[in-house]
């Protein structure tokens, strides 16, 4: 989700809510304690030397049980940072404390912020010897299309 699509979304909205993966909601009571723009400088194990930026939503919950942040509060602190940090509409990672800190992707299913799953990847499959995947083959599907080996075929 890019920056601008949560702004859209966020005029639409009552009250805010963040799912995690596994379904479950993030404290209603959570703070957006950061809004920033992570630039990232690095060479991939293939040598190309790489650049990306993203804004970055810190979700954190403290037993402030009477906190609620309101749509246009939030919309109020991107905004703010735009400003402030020149952010551009940059897709949103959002990070939030579990057993460490997860970064997740961010979507939206029409009421709730749907925090998504990150993955590593290697960048330079091409440059650094890994191996295209090959296709996963059901033996069941091999016994159909091959009749060598039936009690007729003489094979055996």
């Amino acid at each position: 989700m890019k920056l601008s699509e949560i702004k859209s979304e966020l005029k639409t909205l009552d009250t805010i809510a963040f799912q995690l993966p596994n379904g479950e909601l993030v404290p209603n009571h959570f703070h957006v304690t950061e809004v920033g723009k992570i630039t990232k400088d690095f060479i991939d194990c293939g040598g190309t030397v790489r650049h990306e930026e993203v804004v970055n939503f810190q979700l954190w919950e403290a037993n402030d049980y009477d906190h609620r942040l309101h749509p246009e509060k939030l919309l109020s602190i991107i905004k703010l940072s735009e400003k402030v940090l020149n952010i551009a509409d940059l897709d949103i990672e959002v990070e939030y404390q579990g057993d460490t800190i997860g970064k997740f992707g961010l979507d939206f299913d029409g009421k709730n912020f749907l925090l998504t799953t990150k993955q590593t990847d290697c960048l330079a499959k091409d440059n650094c010897g890994i191996p295209s995947e090959k296709p996963k083959v059901r033996l069941s599907d091999l016994q159909k299309q091959s009749s060598c080996c039936t009690p007729d075929s003489g094979c055996c």
